[in-house]
């Protein structure tokens, strides 16, 4: 054989298999770390970046074969790339997924599971509690294209079952949902759905892969905006879809390439560095929302919390039952309206006013005003998010500092 980029490619891919030292028998924080470790010749201790937009041939029979299928061999990044090749690996090893496609973001993983699904004429079920650009999708984009779409309250299962009466290709659903944090039944959900011929697709976001396993539950799809806890440190966007091998790769994998919904290498690298602290992180931060929700739910000026590992959450047995951690995330709401919750957080110096969330730093958003504006106030006060709601996504700091900030908000909010 010519020793050629076509040796070096394949020789790295067969280094790729020798080096995998992942065991299935090792648990989810060795495995972040060790799951499909892909050191080149060289024997670099960190994963080599493969920074390339496109690679070479050793002649053009060679080419032609790559594009037929016949040969295997890197074409260009957009289709395949080994830094990206490695992150899809070590997302399905950690969520026990039989394949795994990286997205340019998390909504590109959302809209490529649906858009290469379904087609004019299908239904799509979705749970009314979803995050804002997910909602547009299933509102308005999918109409356009002729499909079908209907939104379902997510805790009533009669209604559940009257939506998946009738013949469907897609369900859409988070658990828990953003931004109040509602359970939803994966299980019974998909039990109906799969009746119906529909494709379950879980937004696993705010559970995260260590905190919930949708596959086990009974989903067929698992979506991730890997921008937040998989990085986990607001430096890179990225997402994921995980499944079946033979939906990833004859459905999803021939729309993804197509239609440029490509991860960077560059972006797929840092997310692996990302993960090797994810088990620490999510730990941390649960323990910390789990503090600060109590703290929260004996304040004045506070008229509500949610979080699901509070024995007064609405479905707390479920996410007993379905989740083994609660979440990073909690939400509150304050008395005042958009006034007082405008007041409070004006009011914080340590956490963060920002949209994103899963960071390593503490964040508060008001989605009546941000992610969830554009749903519009009728949908919004179906779904229980009022003027005075705060998303809380909660970081690594002490938690006794982030309960005196909270403190901090509350009395600006009480001086009123």
């Amino acid at each position: 054989m010519p020793r050629g980029p076509a040796f070096l490619t394949i020789l790295f891919r067969e280094l790729m298999m020798s080096n995998d030292s992942t065991d299935r028998a090792y648990r989810p924080a060795t495995r972040l770390l060790h799951s499909g470790v892909e050191r080149t010749p060289f024997g670099e201790t960190s994963e080599a970046m493969f920074l390339t937009s496109g690679f070479v041939y050793d002649n053009a029979e060679q080419a032609e074969a790559t594009f037929t299928g016949d040969v295997t061999h890197y074409q260009y990044s957009r289709f395949g790339n080994p830094t990206v090749e490695a992150l899809e690996k070590r997302l399905a090893d950690l969520e026990g997924a039989e394949a795994c496609i990286a997205t340019s973001t998390g909504m590109g993983a959302v809209s490529s599971a649906l858009l290469s699904h379904v087609k004019a004429g299908d239904r799509v079920v979705a749970s009314r509690a979803l995050f804002g650009s997910c909602h547009w999708i299933v509102a308005n984009l999918l109409p356009r294209y002729g499909v079908e779409t209907v939104f379902v309250d997510g805790g009533d299962m009669d209604a559940w079952a009257e939506a998946l009466a009738r013949p469907t290709a897609a369900v859409l659903l988070e658990s828990p949902s953003n931004p109040m944090l509602d359970i939803l039944d994966i299980r019974a959900i998909s039990d109906l759905a799969h009746w119906a011929g529909a494709l379950v697709v879980v937004d696993n976001v705010f559970a995260t892969p260590l905190l919930q396993k949708p596959l086990e539950l009974g989903a067929d799809v698992v979506v991730y905006s890997c921008t937040k806890h998989i990085d986990g440190q607001g430096r890179v966007l990225g997402g994921a879809v995980l499944g079946r091998k033979d939906w990833i790769t004859d459905t999803l994998q021939p729309f993804t390439p197509h239609t440029g919904d490509a991860l960077s290498p560059f972006n797929a690298w840092v997310m692996l560095k990302g993960l090797e602290t994810l088990a620490l992180r999510v730990r941390a931060m649960t323990d910390n929302a789990a503090a600060v929700a109590d703290h929260l739910a004996g304040a004045e000026g506070v008229t509500r919390v949610f979080y699901p590992d509070r024995p007064d959450h609405p479905q707390y047995a479920l996410a007993q039952a379905q989740m083994s951690g609660a979440s990073t995330l909690v939400a509150f709401e304050v008395a005042g309206g958009k006034a007082g919750a405008f007041a409070f957080m004006n009011a914080l110096r340590l956490i963060a006013i920002s949209n994103n969330l899963g960071d390593a730093r503490s964040m508060v958003t008001h989605p009546a005003t941000t992610t969830h504006m554009k749903i519009g106030a009728e949908e919004r006060a179906r779904l229980g998010i009022t003027d005075g709601v705060i998303r809380f996504s909660v970081g690594l700091e002490d938690s006794a500092d982030l309960k005196d900030d909270l403190d901090r908000g509350l009395a600006a909010l009480r001086s009123r």
